[in-house]
């Protein structure tokens, strides 16, 4: 019979028990008879970051969202007549296909030439999103242009009208109709990935996200999850507090023996019958695990299983003769990760963890303690700077097209691409991972367009000096923000009479004989009466020459300008003033009436008069 103290004891064995750091990690032992020992055996630097230094990360729908781009010979865009309404559509419809693995091949391509040499790819939501043999997948049981068969799913979606909701089901048909194109085919998506990977030798990794919530307004009837998913028993119940969205934090308990065990046959499958050679385990997607407050044996039951995960891709490993490494996506709140269950710093130290990759949920970080990180996890684990596809979620115009966007995408500019990797490799990153890349192209804006020339070589610091860049600053009290597991938001601040406050943000030093020049903007509400605002910069003397403006420092895509709720104040400082690291941006208000500081954001450019 199973009991509490045999689960205990069996629990405590596993986290006594020494770690076995993987066989391509492990140094040479040099230890002299009778002397004591380190519990964790001294390694060489992590060859991880020496390998794998400009990683992207894919989800399941990568290669899917724009096949006008990867097959323009068999997709158009046109104006079309929806044969359920009998009326021409509002926007472009994608029209052709079939799909193929011209596509898959055609991406892979696009990556190889612009730079990266690691391509993780996701495998699955709730469900898994190719033809699993082990799980669930996404279109079993599914026939082309069946709508009712998304139906459950769409109505959960929070549609106004009926006719936004038919509009919405035309679309996922559509494109889950991509999908189907490939298993009519005899395609597996999946394991074409590492054969185009190989042939333009790219390193092919894959990601599990652990908790995917897409389908959790409908637990029972989206599409999107997993049996397990549906039953109340499996997932949690203490996530949530407050106005949050309790839904999206109902993931499934990794306390239950039922959910470690479904989690890990799909692990293994995609390690074992597929040719990759990495793992990363995707907590950001979501972090949920076990309940808060989670007690040492449910970590300690955690850890060992993690540790299990580890010693299948080290057989793997042994099986293929070539490492593969194992490493986690989370956000860069280690302390709040172990309530939930997560000892990233075990993990990392005693050699089960050979990367991490810290985060934000959506919207992509400035200020990662990238340095404090290092301190946590040791020296032999590689941190990479994840670079999501937000800025912030500060609200921009497209004057031109009297439009706009409740965020930027930052793959649309090339100098806030920039200025977010340098901050991290200057911080102390071992490299760059790319995150939600292709969401920039996905939505088909005019003028928004991913540039991904610009990826190429953007893991080398010393290649990014000298040369624009866009800084800026995370928001907090957003929608895009998934609390508590992100990073206290410095901003918005409110600044009264005679008050000042200290900003800082991770740049890189820039050389003097380039002609650029630093300007930092500091946006605040329009209707505030801003008199005496002065600023500096590293201790500089306060700058209180400034000058009032409208537009952003650069254009993102077809977004150059604020909404009519805020204007900017921008201040010139040289550029010598900026350091490798952490740089100090204070603010001052010498005026009578508050400010509210909204946002940030600095440029370095070329010198103006």
């Amino acid at each position: 019979m199973k009991t509490r103290r045999n689960f205990l004891r069996k629990t405590l064995l596993g986290l006594s028990s020494t770690p076995v750091l993987p066989t391509w990690l492990r140094a040479t032992p040099t230890s002299t008879p009778g002397a004591i020992t380190n519990t964790i055996p001294s390694v060489s630097p992590n060859p991880v970051a020496q390998k794998h230094r400009n990683l992207f990360n894919g989800d399941t729908c990568i290669y899917f969202y724009n096949p006008e781009y990867s097959q323009p010979e068999d997709f158009t865009l046109k104006r079309v007549i929806n044969p359920r309404t009998g009326k021409l559509n509002n926007t472009p419809t994608l029209v052709g296909g079939p799909f193929s693995v011209k596509s898959i091949h055609w991406y892979v391509d696009l990556l190889a030439d612009s730079g990266i040499d690691t391509f993780i790819i996701n495998a699955n939501a709730s469900r898994a999103w190719y033809p699993s043999k082990t799980m669930p997948s996404l279109l079993d049981g599914y026939k082309r242009g069946d709508r009712d068969f998304f139906r459950a799913h769409a109505t959960s979606q929070g549609f106004k009208d009926q006719e936004a909701m038919e509009a919405y089901l035309d679309w996922l048909v559509s494109f889950m109709n991509l999908y189907q194109d490939l298993l009519d085919a005899g395609v597996d998506w999946l394991a074409e990935t590492p054969k185009a990977c190989r042939r333009r030798k790219i390193s092919p990794w894959v990601s599990i996200r652990m908790n995917d919530m897409h389908g959790a307004r409908n637990f029972e009837g989206s599409f999107f999850n997993t049996p397990l998913l549906t039953q109340k028993e499996m997932r949690l119940k203490n996530n949530w507090y407050g106005y949050y969205n309790s839904p999206t934090r109902q993931g499934l308990n990794y306390e239950r023996q039922e959910v470690r065990d479904f989690m890990f046959a799909q692990i293994r499958e995609v390690v074992e019958d597929y040719d990759f050679e990495g793992l990363e385990l995707d907590w950001w997607r979501l972090p949920l695990c076990c309940e808060p407050n989670a007690s040492p044996q449910t970590v300690a039951m955690m850890t060992d299983w993690f540790r299990q995960i580890r010693a299948l891709t080290e057989r793997q490993a042994r099986k293929t003769g070539r490492p593969f490494p194992l490493g986690m996506r989370i956000p860069g709140r280690l302390e709040i990760l172990k309530e939930i269950g997560l000892d990233v710093v075990t993990l990392c130290q005693e050699g089960t963890l050979d990367f991490i990759a810290p985060s934000g949920f959506w919207c992509t970080t400035w200020d990662m303690p990238y340095d404090t990180l290092r301190k946590q996890v040791g020296d032999r684990v590689a941190i990479y700077g994840v670079i999501e596809d937000a800025p912030n979620t500060l609200a921009t115009t497209d004057r031109a097209r009297d439009y706009t966007q409740a965020m930027r995408y930052l793959s649309a500019s090339p100098e806030l691409m920039r200025a977010n990797a340098a901050g991290k490799l200057a911080m102390g990153a071992d490299g760059i991972e790319w995150y939600n890349f292709a969401c920039t192209d996905q939505p088909r804006l005019p003028g928004q367009k991913a540039d991904y020339s610009v990826i190429k070589d953007i893991h080398q610091l010393d290649s990014l000096r000298g040369r624009p860049k866009h800084y800026s600053f995370g928001i907090g009290g957003q929608l895009n923000n998934y609390l508590p597991y992100e990073l206290p938001a410095q901003l918005p601040a409110i600044l009264y009479n005679n008050a000042h406050h200290a900003f800082k943000l991770a740049m890189c030093a820039e050389p003097i004989q380039a002609g650029m020049e630093l300007v930092v903007q500091i946006i605040v509400k329009a209707d505030d009466d801003v008199t005496f605002l002065p600023v500096s910069v590293n201790s500089s003397w306060p700058n209180t020459k400034r000058e009032c403006v409208e537009s952003l420092l650069f254009p993102c895509g077809p977004l150059t300008h604020f909404t009519k709720d805020h204007v900017g104040h921008i201040f010139r400082f040289p550029v010598s003033l900026v350091r490798d690291g952490w740089n100090e941006v204070l603010v001052e208000n010498a005026g009578k009436n508050p400010v509210t500081v909204v946002c940030i954001e600095l440029a370095i450019r070329p010198k103006t008069d």
